[in-house]
């Protein structure tokens, strides 16, 4: 399952690889040199590139995994004292390749010929945040930008979260914050789904996305600022399963995120007329919120489309095919993993509620794969078994006959003990090697009748 995992998340960083070359009216002279700059940035060779580029053609997402099962890296297969020395080279000067960096650590004598690989050392640079890229990216300068717009619908989604208002949602009565979470399309400034929520976290962003692809289907690409909400390993793996190109806003530039920024700047209009309202639910602050998006923005002219027309109306006058995947696809490419640990007495513990895993795994940390829109049944997976469901425990009114342990975890019957045994052989050689090899009482001077 590991294996699987793993191959996965290759997959996802093999896709982001790809995207600057899955864009539409690329020429040959705009691709290759594209490819120079990706070729420059991670150092794999362009023969690589090509190859993923057509796996990614033929098969997709699926293609872009590696064969075979694959050998684990160990932690160590660099040591601690050549991995910060590694760090401290690419530090020096962010320009080093990993060819170079490996060859200064040769020729210092602090790694042996050949004892670090180029492949290791780039991923194990990237997991501590010393890639190229991510030098590189702190450490160009802001400029101007240009406005530019996607020529038809669904071509590029941009979103982002808003703070909204306290309302009185609390369990105890007291008022809590809710935070707008919106998709916008860019080349028509149509909202495919916006709602506010109650909390947060990354779930708020992918139950808007998911709504929004349910509506509207998948867009081509997504653009997202650099909130921790968006770069998580789900939206990666998420995107990378649905075809969909994953782009990030460079650190500390407002400006990149212009069309949905200014959306938001519009809705603060709703939130003033909102707090006259005095809302006492959320629901309600929703269903408010729902009907002035369409009376007062979908269906509004807009003066940054042609012609002044409304979102709604450019939105749905495009030619351009809406691409929609299955409810399996999408349900697939939402899923989440995490890991649980089985208790003693069979059952795992999964948001403050408690499922049966199976006695047979008591002790074992098994994968659980589950909907965060649906856990009333999660999946549960363990090297070497089939998948399983697991439903969540119900405790009745009286107790049950405990199951019986498998047969592995039975106590096995010993005709002596082992421990004993060893014990005694062990200290048999201890004496033997305290043993004096000579005896000084039988060592006599020569013609002395006395020691």
């Amino acid at each position: 399952m590991r294996d699987q995992k793993k191959a996965e998340d290759i997959a996802s960083q093999r896709v982001q690889l790809l995207s600057p070359l899955l864009a539409d009216g690329l020429d040959a002279a705009q691709a290759r040199q594209i490819k120079a700059g990706i070729c420059q940035q991670t150092g794999i060779s362009e023969r690589t590139l090509r190859r993923y580029l057509s796996q990614y053609r033929k098969a997709g997402f699926g293609g872009l995994k590696p064969k075979g099962k694959g050998q684990r890296q160990s932690e160590d297969a660099i040591p601690s004292n050549i991995m910060e020395q590694a760090i401290l080279l690419r530090r020096q000067v962010p320009g080093r390749s990993i060819a170079q960096i490996i060859q200064i650590l040769e020729w210092e004598e602090l790694a042996q010929p050949g004892q670090i690989k180029r492949s290791t050392l780039q991923e194990k640079l990237a997991q501590r945040g010393y890639s190229s890229r991510h030098m590189r990216m702190y450490a160009e300068t802001g400029i101007a930008a240009r406005r530019f717009q996607k020529k038809y619908r669904n071509q590029l989604w941009h979103s982002d979260i808003k703070y909204g208002p306290y309302l009185p949602i609390g369990k105890d009565g007291g008022k809590k914050q809710v935070y707008l979470v919106s998709f916008v399309d860019d080349a028509t400034r149509f909202v495919l789904h916006g709602q506010f929520y109650p909390m947060l976290d990354q779930v708020i962003v992918e139950d808007c996305f998911r709504q929004a692809i349910h509506k509207y289907g998948v867009p081509e690409a997504v653009y997202f600022d650099n909130g921790s909400q968006y770069r998580t390993k789900w939206m990666f793996r998420a995107c990378a399963k649905m075809g969909i190109r994953l782009l990030f806003a460079k650190p500390y530039s407002p400006e990149a995120t212009g069309k949905v920024e200014r959306f938001n700047r519009v809705v603060d209009s709703f939130l003033n007329e909102a707090a006259l309202e005095k809302p006492q639910s959320l629901d309600r602050f929703n269903e408010m919120f729902r009907v002035w998006l369409e009376e007062c923005y979908q269906n509004k002219p807009h003066s940054g489309l042609e012609g002044g027309l409304s979102p709604d109306t450019t939105y749905r006058s495009d030619k351009k095919a809406l691409k929609f995947l299955t409810p399996e696809t999408i349900a697939s490419a939402f899923l989440h993993c995490e890991e649980r640990k089985v208790d003693k007495a069979g059952c795992i513990s999964f948001e403050g509620r408690k499922y049966e895993a199976g006695l047979s795994f008591i002790g074992c940390t098994v994968n659980v794969i589950y909907d965060p829109a649906d856990i009333t049944e999660l999946t549960i997976e363990y090297e070497g078994h089939a998948p399983w469901k697991a439903r969540q425990l119900v405790i009745g009114e009286r107790t049950g006959k405990r199951p019986k342990l498998p047969e592995h975890l039975q106590p096995q019957p010993a005709e002596s003990s082992r421990l004993l045994t060893a014990a005694a052989r062990k200290n048999q050689q201890r004496k033997e090697i305290q043993a004096p090899a000579i005896s000084y009482r039988t060592v006599r001077k020569e013609g002395a009748d006395h020691v």
